[in-house]
């Protein structure tokens, strides 16, 4: 088999209960129950009329411009699968548009990230099922490989490894890696929890506890009054 053309199976993936979880949570929650450091970049925005993506990655890595292994990814994913695609992050040619798109929500996939760009961008827009992509572009792409199904791909400097969570929002990307998903999970939901509670404090009128803000300058050596 020719070393970065090969398909594999995906031996384990994130348990739908867990996927429940995080589908509750915002992804900025997520995110900083990471340290900050597990986002997709700032260049995968959404691409589609909004809602929440969350479910086991799919991964296809691809040579920039070429979508031959994620058509074979569409025709293998399972219900809910989030079919991952690291394209290099090059917008020179879509990696899908609306058929493919249309294929994938046919299939029941739970949605699809191109790490490179898509076309037909305003049939996705007025579509709920989740896209999410780099750039648009109307060059189409080409059908002649190489690439992989189900290894670790790097989008954003974020690793998903087959498997993992993806959650997406109107904020962006996270990947959670499976072996940490249970220990993320709860943690981002405490945190959801707290910042709930202090919105609704906000929005009753008391004022959230803000020495923090004076402690923290003066611990770093500023001057906490104005001179």
């Amino acid at each position: 088999m020719p070393v970065g053309f090969a398909i594999f199976r995906r031996s384990r993936k994130i348990s739908p209960e867990l996927i429940a979880r995080f589908r509750a949570l915002p992804a900025a929650n997520v995110s900083d129950s990471m340290s900050r450091l597990f986002a997709g970049g700032p260049t995968l925005r959404p691409m589609h009329a909004g809602g929440v993506m969350a479910g086991p990655a799919f991964t296809v890595k691809t040579r920039p411009g070429d979508n031959l292994l994620v058509h074979k990814a569409l025709d293998i994913a399972e219900p809910g699968d989030i079919v991952v695609v690291d394209a290099g992050g090059d917008l020179t040619n879509a990696i899908i548009g609306e058929i493919m798109t249309a294929y994938a929500e046919l299939r029941g996939v739970g949605g699809i990230v191109i790490n490179g760009a898509i076309r037909d961008s305003e049939s996705l827009r007025a579509r709920h099922f989740p896209v999410y992509a780099a750039g648009v572009t109307h060059r189409g792409p080409y059908k002649d490989g190489p690439g992989e199904i189900n290894v670790p791909v790097a989008i954003g400097g974020m690793v998903v490894a087959p498997g993992d969570l993806v959650l997406g929002d109107a904020d962006g990307l996270v990947a959670v890696p499976l072996d940490e998903a249970e220990k993320i999970a709860a943690a981002a939901e405490a945190k959801h929890a707290a910042e709930d509670k202090t919105l609704a404090d906000i929005r009753a009128g008391r004022a959230p506890d803000r020495a923090w803000v004076d402690a923290t300058l003066q611990r770093l050596g500023c001057n906490t009054e104005p001179r």
